[in-house]
């Protein structure tokens, strides 16, 4: 087996810009998640957050069905030498939770929605049909998942965060992999 290059190739721009988008995404989608059922919030207010939150997963979830499609047919380039299998299995294994952990969100969100017999505007507006019969206890139990899912998906976000920074820091070479696919690659 050939040695992995000290200067790996870059993921495909469509990885990088499917990466990205889901990042901020989902970044932005925790807070308004937790802010969306806060006490005394308005209610335009809050059904507008609603709105974003709700519609905002089925963009995730279609935009990670695509990242996942696109992944079977372009694998990952090789880690930048130096990297120990120990680290590079590791990093298999949180990107792979992350995936895990971002359809069990969408998915339990959507049985969660539909099952409590709520909108879903944007997919009400394509005409797509509800697959989820209405049930309370289904509602209820996707929403305790969804609840609790949350926290594992902000954990590994913060620890994937900080790997990242701590390849950026060390300059090994991880980081310019996945960096944005437009302006200067980064370290």
């Amino acid at each position: 087996m050939p040695a992995a290059p000290t200067h790996p190739r870059r993921y495909a721009p469509m990885t990088r810009t499917l990466h990205w988008v889901v990042a901020v995404m989902v970044i932005a989608m925790l807070p308004v998640g937790a802010i969306m059922v806060s006490d005394g919030l308005a209610r335009p207010t809050q059904d507008v957050l609603f709105i974003l939150h709700k519609n905002g997963g089925v963009v995730i979830l279609a935009l990670v069905i695509m990242r996942l499609a696109w992944r079977a047919r372009n694998p990952a380039p090789p880690m930048p030498a130096g990297i120990s299998p120990l680290q590079a299995g590791a990093a298999r294994a949180a990107h792979w939770a992350l995936y895990a952990l971002l359809l069990v969100m969408a998915i339990s969100g959507y049985i969660r929605v539909r099952a409590g017999g709520f909108p879903i505007e944007m997919l009400d507006a394509l005409g797509l049909p509800t697959v989820i019969p209405r049930s309370d206890a289904l509602a209820q139990t996707a929403k305790t998942i969804h609840a609790n899912a949350r926290f594992a998906l902000a954990g590994l976000i913060l620890v994937h965060i900080g790997a990242a920074m701590m390849h950026l820091m060390r300059r090994d070479g991880v980081f310019g992999r996945i960096w944005p696919p437009f302006g200067k690659a980064g370290q």
